[in-house]
Formats: C-alpha cells, structure tokens, sequence
C-alpha cells in the first residue's frame, strides 16, 4: 500500500505549477486534421459553439496566480433582488403548511421505489406541497440589524438566480382553465401569466400530469462572482431538478427533463423576459410530472407536435404581468451571454420528432445502512437542509455511513444480477434526459472511522473506467477498499493525510479539509459535446448539482452537514488526478461533515415571513 507520494501532499503543490499549460492542454485535436472532409456550415457553427464553450472554461478558471475576473468589491446598492415578480399578475397563494399525510414518507425508505405511496391526484394540496419542499424558503435568518431568507433549494452565495414556472392543466381549489404561472417563493404563490389553449395537456401528456419551467437570471450571481456565475448558475438548476424530483417522488410522482424541445420553445412557453438583457431570463429546460405506475409508465413523447403546438398557440396569448427590475445598475460580463447563446438547445436535434418515457425501468438504490439514517421525515430532511459555513475538524461518521452515501450517488441504483454503473435509473438520476452518467466523484477521505485517509474514487459510469485509469496517474493503486459492499464502483488511488491538499486546492478554504470528507465533481468534458453537441455542458453541471443536492439530503439525514464549493483552483486539481487535458473535467466541490453552527443567527419560520421588506 504506497502511500500518497510527497509530491502530492508537500506543499511542493500549493505554490505555483509553472509547467501548466491552460490553453494548449484544453483541447483535442479537430477531426479536419484526420480527415479532408469539407464541414457543412452546421458543423462549422457547431465547432465554433464548443470553441466558445473551451475559452470560456479556460478563462474561467482559478489558479494559484490568478482567479477568475469578477467585481472588485461588492456593490451593495446594486445587489439583486433575489425574487423576481410579476407586477399586476393575478396572485394564487399555495398552502403554507401541509394537508395530508405526504410528510410521513421516512426519508430512508425515499429511495426504495416499492415504498414510495401511490400517486396523489393534481390538487391545491399537492402543488403546495411539491413547490414548498422544492423551491420554497425554508427559513428566515437574523442577526443585529441584518434578516435574510433561506430556501430549500441551495444556491451559490445564497443568490438565487433559478426562477421556476407551473404550466398545468386546471387544478381544482387553484384554477379552472389551464395555466401558466411563476412561482413567487417569498409569497409561496403563484403568479398567472396566461391561460392556455385546453387542448394542450390532453393532446400531447397522460393524466394527472404538469410540466416545470427552469430559468436562469446570470446577473444575480454574476454580481458577486463575475465571468465564473455562469458555472454556478448551472450548478443550481441542477439542484434545482432534484430538488423537484425529490418532493414529486414523496407523492407518487415522477419526473422527467423534455430534451426534445429546444430553447427557443421553452422562452415561448414561458414567456421569459428578455429587458432589459442583463436580467432576462435564459431558458433552461422542461420538466414533465407524471404519476407512476400501471399502464401508465410508458409515455410516449411527440416533441414535433408539441413544439408546434407552442409556436401556433402560445405566441398569441394574452400575458399577464411586467417583471420587476432587480438591480438600478449592472455590470456586464459579455463572455456569459455570449456562452449561454453557444450552449442553447436546438429544437429536435435527433433524427426522430418523438421518443418514449419507460418509468417501468426505473429502480430503487441499495441500502448498506438504513441504521445510518436518523428517523427523520423527507420532509424534514428537505426543509432542514443548510448550507454549512464551517466544519469543526472532528466529527467522524463510519464506513457503512460513508458507503451508504455513496450508494444513493450512484445512477443506476441497486442491482441484483450485477449491472455495471451508467445508466441514470435511480432517483433523481432518471430525472435527468441523457441515458448514461458523465459525472464521477474523487473523494479526499478524512475522517471516515475504519477506512483509511486517502484520495478514492467513486466510478460512476463503469463504461468510463478504462478511460479514466489512462487519464490519470499511472502510480494510481485503483485498489477496492475493504467491506466495500458489492456494486459500489469505489477505489483508492492513494493512501495518505489529505486535509492540507483538499484545503489547498478547494481556494485554500478550512471546510474543504475539516469535514468527514470532501470530493471534486469530474466529468467525462470535451468528449461528451464533440459526441452531443455543446448544449451539453450547462448539462453536465445540472449532472453535478444533482448529486450534490444528494449528498446535502444524505449528510442532514445522518444528523450532519454539508456545503458545496465552487471556488477551486481547476487545473492544480487535474495535476493531482494527473489528467493532462480536457477529456476529463472537475466542474465541482463538495464537503461533507460536522458544522459549526453560529449561535449569535437566530431562525424564523418561513412563513410569515418577516414583516419589513428584504
């Protein structure tokens, strides 16, 4: 057992790594210099979309020299109103407080799917319940003269910038006609924009069935952490599905991201605002609600239809409402939306108009340690959870607790007949549109009692194994640690004291060092949008928020804590891992442990909330 070489834990590492080349080491060779095929203009536009997507990564990224450009200091009379609102839009106030008994799903047996209760009907109760243990605050939080929200979905700096629309068919209690609506958090409301045509969900979607909007104002986190917001910002949508995907499961639903339509569909759909431009909207995806189980499992999707159907039908409604102005100033970081624009979805890029949904292929996770978990509700998990500010450097959790987590990270979920990893079945995996997992985990393991410290890593996509051991460093041990349980893709690299190169290379931050464990998110990168396109890489940061949002509910089920990280010095990480270019990727931080909570906060509920406006 060769212990983690001083290379990599002195600070020979810490200081500057000269020898890194950002621009040349981020990129492949193009398939012109392989071949004399003339590109069509399609693959011209295409190769230019992903030359965007590579300078923005690169110049995104931290170093030990030199951070991302962002603002000098924070001007504070121009921070973003963290909720946008419709001015003049009919107002329909959801139900603050549970009806029901959908707060008695225990969280352990949330990712058992033969646990999980028999769909609800759309009712008033329901809507309510799914918004406030999804994107609803979740507290209020004072000190001194100072009161700020917080909210179920996590957020980088807290900021907010993931905006979400219901369109749904009539809901009893809520609404006779079909419906566009934002929702207004703070109000835990909803706003109508516009009545729909009433053909639209019995035509195109089952019964019993809705469909989410997610949308993203760069501006809010583009405020605080310039040029790199765009990165965060895709790291709470992520979030943000499973989020959704967490609370439709505790009633009965499932939920499904709608690829097939492209971008401009969804800003017709919703009717995004596009003024002023630093604060318009950026259409990110579709989510389809549906209630499983019987017949009703496999759903045929007609993406052709549906897009027509929007384009004839939703251009000419009448919308309701002008969106408020969030900040008096702005300051444009013109390399975002010149990479949003790269990155937008074409409408119906396969070569079909429709596709299917099988949810009969879904399955449940393995358990290794329901003793791990307290008794605590899904409700309860998910409105408790909070972003940890600081670690106290001695809280351990066991191996089988350690395990446990990351068998809830896995796609597939649990297997009998031994499957290999990739495919996304599990929840909130199979919310996602793209069949197989990009995302795999490099733990720095601290304080795990009955495992030793180390550098791990959790294979996510078996597929991807013979790629990553060549990406990596040769001396890698890829070792399976012992009681390892069976179908749990895990391996140490290395053995030795990570804390002081997790906290290095995690922007010299204590947490990244003084929790149970702390990982880097790193994804199958430049190979995916060559294979895909370039409208793949916000999605594989939504890959990573997804997991993350996992391992938040994981840790807070345990009776401990958890945060994510999005300052980190990129490429000192991959010289670590040992990848020398861009076919693999870290797009994101995590640390997992004992927080220190300040006594000196108090909490208030959410609702009501305070009553002098924030």
């Amino acid at each position: 057992m060769n212990p983690i070489s001083s290379r990599l834990t002195s600070a020979s590492l810490l200081p500057i790594p000269h020898r890194i080349s950002l621009l040349s080491a981020m990129s492949f060779s193009s398939s012109s210099s392989r071949s004399l095929k003339v590109p069509t203009f399609k693959e011209e536009d295409e190769q230019e979309k992903l030359r965007q997507v590579l300078k923005y990564h690169n110049q995104t990224k931290h170093s030990f020299t030199n951070y991302a450009r962002g603002p000098r200091g924070l001007d504070w009379a121009n921070q973003p109103n963290p909720f946008r609102r419709y001015l003049s839009s009919p107002l329909l106030p959801l139900l603050q407080h549970d009806e029901g008994h959908h707060h008695y799903v225990l969280y352990s047996s949330l990712f058992d799917s033969s646990s999980l209760p028999p769909p609800k009907p759309i009712s008033l109760s329901t809507i309510s319940h799914l918004f406030l243990h999804s994107l609803a605050l979740s507290a209020w939080k004072t000190t001194g003269a100072s009161t700020w929200p917080l909210r179920v979905n996590p957020s980088s700096g807290n900021l907010h910038p993931t905006e979400a629309y219901l369109i749904s068919p009539p809901i009893p209690s809520l609404s006779s006609l079909p419906f566009v609506a934002h929702y207004a958090p703070k109000e835990h409301s909803l706003e109508v924009r516009a009545h729909i045509p009433p053909t639209f969900f019995p035509k195109f979607f089952p019964e019993n069935s809705f469909l989410i909007g997610v949308s993203s104002i760069f501006w809010r986190e583009a405020w605080k952490y310039g040029e790199r917001a765009f990165r965060y910002c895709n790291h709470d949508v992520g979030h943000a599905i499973a989020a959704l995907a967490v609370a439709a499961g505790e009633l009965g639903w499932e939920l499904k991201l709608l690829d097939g339509l492209g971008s401009d569909d969804l800003n017709v759909l919703m009717n995004l605002p596009e003024f002023p431009e630093i604060e318009s909207e950026h259409p990110d995806c579709l989510l389809l609600v549906f209630p499983k189980g019987g017949a009703r499992d496999v759903i045929n999707i007609d993406y052709k239809g549906i897009a027509s159907a929007i384009r004839e039908g939703f251009t000419s409604l009448e919308w309701k409402g002008s969106p408020n102005v969030l900040s008096k100033e702005h300051l444009c970081w013109d390399i975002i939306y010149k990479t949003a624009e790269a990155v937008k979805k074409p409408s119906l890029i396969s070569n079909s108009s429709s596709t299917s949904i099988d949810a009969s292929s879904f399955k449940g996770s393995g358990v290794v340690s329901r003793s791990s978990y307290k008794d605590l509700t899904v409700s309860q998990v998910v409105r408790m959870r909070r972003s940890a500010v600081d670690m106290d450097g001695v809280t351990f959790i066991d191996k089988s607790a350690f395990y446990q987590m990351l068998m809830h990270c896995l796609p597939s979920g649990s297997s009998t007949k031994g499957e290999p990893q990739g495919e996304q079945l599990a929840l909130p995996f199979r919310a996602l549109s793209w069949d197989c997992a990009e995302v795999h985990l490099a733990l720095f393991v601290h304080r795990v009692s009955g495992l030793p410290k180390g550098l791990y890593f959790l294979v996510r996509n078996e597929d991807h194994l013979g790629d990553l051991k060549r990406a990596t460093r040769s001396e890698f041990e890829w070792r399976r640690p012992d009681g390892c349980p069976d179908g749990l893709p895990l391996y140490m690299l290395a053995q030795g004291d990570c804390q002081r190169l997790a906290k290095g290379l995690s922007c010299h931050q204590d947490i990244a060092g003084d929790g149970c464990f702390s990982l880097g998110m790193v994804a199958r990168f430049e190979p995916v949008m060559r294979e895909k396109g370039s409208w793949m890489y916000p999605r594989l940061f939504w890959e990573t928020g997804v997991v993350g949002q996992v391992l938040y509910l994981e840790a807070h089920a345990m009776g401990i804590s958890a945060t994510g990280i999005g300052c980190y010095f990129d490429d000192p990480v991959h010289e670590v891992l040992g990848i020398k270019d861009s076919s693999f990727q870290s797009l994101y931080h995590f640390t997992v442990g004992g927080p220190v909570l300040d006594k000196r906060i108090m909490t208030l509920p959410a609702y009501p909330g305070p009553t002098s406006d924030v």
